[in-house]
Parts: structure tokens; C-alpha cells; sequence
């Protein structure tokens, strides 16, 4: 394992950030290169290699790849969700022509093995939204979604057709105190902490009912390097997993926020966001991943809570 040199493509996002952190943990600082079109927070930046990539830019990648030894290739580079709505062509472009650089790269260099995060946009308003299956109807009703519907189409063609180790996530909403909210549906979980922190109120853009899977991040890094290192006779599914932990909505969330802070307060404002979650699941059937890997999650609602605001009012002292 100390050989492996891995390459985080959107190392300075919400996945990214934790994730370089956890992988340097295993693999050492020089092992792990970090690369963005934005500059790295200083704690990861200073800590090993970083190089500024576009993953538009297939010969820079390549190049970087060849540079380094690259063995491992993590493709974070992202328009979410809410952003993707309002640049719908670059974000078609980035979401799509990223994987295709990387796809191909990786069907020349056979050694190279890729994780590719996708996500539940690629379920629709006609998907069962309780206990969503694995396999299902998915009609995704936005850019984000159909990018990775069809993103997921593709890792599974390069995998059949050219044995490309190809391995995918699809992410519920995820919760970090280690960086900003990135634009998605489900970034309201992540804002809530620091405004009950920072003004003691927060004022929602779903309706309190809204429910929807959710992970923190903790387990969602853990998920993804056990799926990374899981041997690849036990990976059966080469399209995409999915991963489930928690499912909450805002009145829930904010009511394990006030047994730490009482005085906290919630008001709701739904915008266009609403639409689209309602076009997601309420909760996610992740059965293949327990049984083909062994995933188990370990935060519930509360345990999150407790360990966000903890972190949280750390980092604002």
C-alpha cells in the first residue's frame, strides 16, 4: 500500500478536503498530489505535492499522471446540483468531459485505478422515493443528475469494454465542518450548523418536512476508501453504489441543534431548490454495498450534531 501515489482531482471542494487529509494519513504526504484549478486550504496545501489542473485539460492530467507514477485517480471536479441549473452548458461540459479525460487516460494506462463520485440527482420524480433500490426507474429532472446518470453509464462501458478499474459512489447529501457549503440541494445541512453558531437562527430554503439521505462526511470518506480498497473481485456493481446512513429534514436536524443550543431557531423559505429535492429520494436501500464490501455506517443524527458543533466552535475561536 505505501506504493501507491494517488492523484485527488478537486482536491480544494467539500469531498476533497477531507478526503486528501485521510489519504495522506495512509499512503504519506508525498504519496498523495493534490490538484485544483483553486488554491488548497494551507493546512493540506503545505503538507505535500499540489499542482493547479483544469480536468478539461487531458494532456495536463496525463502529464501530471506520468510525472508523479499516479496509481490512483480520484475525480472530485464538480458543478453541483443548484449551480449546475444555472450553467447548464459548462457545467454539461465539466461534469461530462472531466470523466472522459480521465476514462481514457485510464484505458491506456491499465494500471491506473479511478473513483468517480455520483450521486442520488441521478434518481428522478418517478424513482420510489422510500427505500430507493440499487436498481430502479431513474429519470433525473437536472443537469447535475443527468451528468451523472450518464457518467455512470460510461464508467460501467469503460469497465466492460476495456477493463478499466473504474469504482463509483452515489452520495447522499453530505455534512463537513472542514468546508464551506459547494452550491448542492442538501447544503442546507451544512450552513445550519454554522449560522445556529454564528447567529443563533437559521432561515431554510426547503419546507421543514423535506426529508432526504444524508451522511457525514467521516463515514462518507470511510466509504470510500473501503470501496478503494476493496478487493476487485468483491466490487459487482461498475455503474455506481449506493450508500446510505441518515435521512432527516430541517425540523429534525434543528431540533437536534437546540438540545445543544436551546435558543437556536429555524424559519423556512423554500426557493427553487424545493423542486429539486422533491424530485429525490426520501431514503436510500444500500443493501450491495453492505453485502458486496462490507459498508456499515457509524454517525445517526445526533452523534453528527454533537461532533459538528464541537468541531465547528473550535475552528471559530
Amino acid at each position: 500500500m505505501s506504493k501507491e501515489t494517488v492523484l485527488v482531482l478537486g482536491s480544494s471542494g467539500q469531498i476533497g478536503t477531507d478526503l486528501v487529509h485521510a489519504l495522506r494519513n495512509i499512503y504519506g504526504n508525498d504519496n498523495v498530489i493534490a490538484a485544483d484549478l483553486k488554491a488548497q486550504p494551507i493546512a493540506i496545501g503545505q503538507a505535500g505535492p499540489f499542482e493547479f489542473i483544469d480536468v478539461l485539460d487531458a494532456v495536463k492530467i496525463s502529464e501530471t499522471i506520468n510525472k508523479y507514477k499516479v496509481t490512483q485517480v480520484y475525480l472530485l471536479a464538480a458543478l453541483l446540483s443548484a449551480t449546475a441549473e444555472q450553467k447548464i452548458k459548462s457545467a454539461w461540459r465539466l461534469n461530462m468531459e472531466g470523466l472522459f479525460n480521465l476514462l481514457e487516460i485510464a484505458r491506456e494506462q491499465k494500471h491506473l485505478k479511478i473513483f468517480w463520485p455520483s450521486s442520488i440527482a441521478v434518481f428522478g420524480p418517478t424513482t420510489p422515493r422510500q427505500n430507493t433500490p440499487q436498481y430502479t426507474v431513474m429519470e433525473p429532472s437536472t443537469v447535475y443528475g443527468i451528468s451523472k446518470l450518464a457518467g455512470e453509464r460510461w464508467c460501467e462501458y469503460y469497465h466492460q469494454k476495456f477493463a478499466v478499474d473504474v469504482r463509483s459512489i452515489r452520495y447522499p447529501g453530505l455534512i463537513s465542518y472542514k468546508a464551506d457549503p459547494g452550491g448542492g440541494t442538501t447544503d442546507y445541512a451544512v450552513a445550519i450548523y454554522h449560522e445556529a453558531l454564528k447567529a443563533g437562527s437559521y432561515q431554510c430554503y426547503l419546507k421543514s418536512d423535506t426529508r432526504m439521505p444524508m451522511m457525514y462526511m467521516p463515514d462518507a470518506i470511510r466509504g470510500t476508501l473501503e470501496l478503494m480498497h476493496a478487493d476487485a473481485a468483491k466490487i459487482k456493481i461498475r455503474s455506481s453504489y449506493n450508500l446510505s446512513a441518515i435521512d432527516f429534514t430541517p425540523a429534525e436536524i434543528a431540533a437536534s441543534i437546540q438540545t445543544h443550543l436551546p435558543a437556536f431557531s429555524i424559519s423556512y423559505a423554500p426557493d427553487v431548490r424545493q423542486a429539486i429535492a422533491d424530485s429525490w429520494p426520501q431514503s436510500i436501500n444500500d443493501a450491495e454495498a453492505r453485502n458486496h464490501w462490507g459498508w456499515q455506517h457509524e454517525y445517526d443524527l445526533n452523534k453528527m450534531t454533537a461532533d459538528m458543533l464541537q468541531h465547528l466552535a473550535i475552528l471559530k475561536k
